[in-house]
């Protein structure tokens, strides 16, 4: 795809370089992008048949940076240094990759499973070519829980099956009295092989299974998928249609900070505040369904497409923020409930930076990430929402302003559309022989940034798509927040965060 090796990059899409690069310079690259400014958003690894290769997506905004580091291994014997000595989010890509495709990352100072269970048998690596059907499912291994032992502690287990239509966790407290020394979330109980799914489909007909990653979540999913098919196959469209798109995503945020905000107070025993949110929810999914025909977005987004059956009634949409506005009010005047939010869960600015956190979980902690002007597709006058705590009150309140702004940027983006659907097809041309084409998309969903990156081959099919929902950088957040604070709180507090499964789980 690129050159041998290039110390600069060679162009390869939107805002993009790629450099190649053998294994033993990727920790000096990387560090230097990382001293730049940088952050590592995504690692996707490739099976090429007699070798396997590595792409690190380091993204940084103002102006839209991107930069690849390709690396290229041997696949009998597939071994890269691990960088997790200087990035956290890279310690649990490379874990991922050797999970899916049995690359060793050379002292990593954690190597145990991560994505791959204790039945999932050793040495089957699902990703790679001829991983072929699953083997027989046995109990050949067990996660090594860390025992935290002393006068007075014990332990309380939690999940993977809950009280209630949620998706499965394991959550293991180690607790003295009350008091939380330590919990530890195990996920990845319901892996689908989604990126498996994308292999082989048709670069601009996928949007229905990249809507399905995380439901709460699908126009973003749909917008970052379209967004990177777009970005190889050289389609663009004209900024009437990213403005139209960019109104979807707010239609999404919308309704799920509602129900939020709501659940928020329903997890301290405000549930007067929670009907009233969850009014204020269906108004909005209603109006999802106005403007799109489904009332989760779908079908609206797609590669070189975006289309709207209507424009939201800007007046309604005031009315429900100044209703939800009056809910939070109401919620927060309650001292209970302050006191019940604030200090509990915190998260500092140092912590939430390292952990490479985004969205509101960022934002609450005082980053200001947001893919919507680090990383646009058009001019949008968005509100930056900051808070500093870092705890369930800032969590809180950043949602309840981002709706407020939500509406403010919906209302500027109905009061300057035009035509509802804009249709564009690729410029490039995909003749038989020519080379793969990668592409990257970039989007602002309700939890932070959506990150896609495909590659397509010449007969347009996908030959890989790799995913990373915010929820990804924003699990390990959950645990190290919950440090010293108190069972009792762990429902409200894990609210305040309200992180996918399905979107961390693919």
């Amino acid at each position: 795809m690129t050159s041998p090796f290039s110390r600069d990059g060679v162009a390869a899409g939107l805002h993009r370089v790629v450099r190649d690069m053998p294994p033993g310079m990727l920790a000096l690259q990387a560090s230097a992008l990382l001293v730049d400014g940088f952050r590592l958003a995504l690692v996707a690894a490739h099976d090429e048949g007699t070798t396997l290769r590595v792409v690190y997506l380091f993204l940084a905004g103002g102006p839209d940076r991107r930069v690849e580091l390709q690396v290229t291994l041997a696949a009998d014997d597939p071994r890269l240094p691990s960088l997790a000595s200087v990035s956290f989010a890279a310690s649990r890509f490379e874990r991922e990759m050797h999970d899916l495709y049995g690359i060793v990352p050379v002292n990593h100072p954690l190597p145990h499973r991560m994505v791959r269970h204790a039945h999932w048998p050793a040495g089957w690596y699902p990703m790679r070519r001829d991983a072929g059907p699953p083997p027989p499912f046995v109990d050949a291994d067990s996660f090594p829980f860390l025992e935290v032992a002393g006068d007075g502690v014990y332990e309380i287990p939690v999940g993977p099956v809950h009280a209630g239509v949620i998706e499965p966790g394991h959550f293991r407290f180690s607790v003295v009295g009350e008091r939380i020394l330590k919990l530890k979330a195990r996920l990845w109980f319901t892996h689908r092989g989604v990126e498996k799914l994308f292999e082989g489909l048709e670069a601009t007909g996928a949007t229905y299974l990249a809507e399905r990653i995380s439901g709460d979540t699908s126009a973003a999913h749909a917008l970052a998928h379209s967004l990177a098919v777009e970005d190889a196959l050289g389609i663009a469209l004209p900024e009437p249609a990213h403005r139209l798109r960019a109104l979807v995503l707010e239609l999404e945020r919308l309704y799920n900070h509602a129900a939020d905000v709501g659940a928020l107070a329903n997890d301290v025993g405000f549930s007067l505040a929670n009907a009233h949110a969850q009014r204020i929810r269906e108004q909005l999914l209603r109006i999802n369904d106005a403007t799109t025909g489904h009332r989760l977005l779908r079908g609206a987004i797609s590669p070189g497409v975006v289309e709207l059956r209507a424009l939201p009634d800007p007046a309604q949409l005031a009315d429900l923020a100044a209703e939800l506005e009056e809910v939070a009010q109401l919620t927060l005047a309650n001292t209970v409930i302050r006191d019940r939010f604030t200090g509990t869960a915190a998260l500092s600015l140092e912590q939430v930076r390292d952990l490479g956190c985004l969205g509101y979980v960022a934002r609450a902690s005082g980053l200001a990430i947001d893919a919507r002007t680090d990383h646009p597709t058009s001019h949008l006058a968005v509100s930056r929402v900051l808070a500093t705590g870092g705890d369930v009150l800032a969590r809180f309140t950043v949602r309840r302003d981002e709706f407020a702004a939500g509406v403010r940027l919906a209302t500027d983006l109905i009061g300057t559309a035009g035509d509802l659907a804009f249709q564009a097809e690729p410029t490039g041309s995909t003749s038989p022989g020519e080379a793969v084409r990668s592409g990257v998309g970039i989007a602002e969903g309700w939890r932070g940034t959506v990150v896609h990156r495909v590659e397509v081959a010449p007969d347009g099919r996908l030959t890989r798509a790799k995913v990373v929902d915010p929820s990804w950088f924003n699990w390990p957040a959950v645990p190290l927040a919950m440090r010293d604070t108190i069972v009792p709180d762990f429902p409200v507090a894990n609210k305040s965060f309200n992180l996918s499964y399905a979107g961390n789980d693919l």
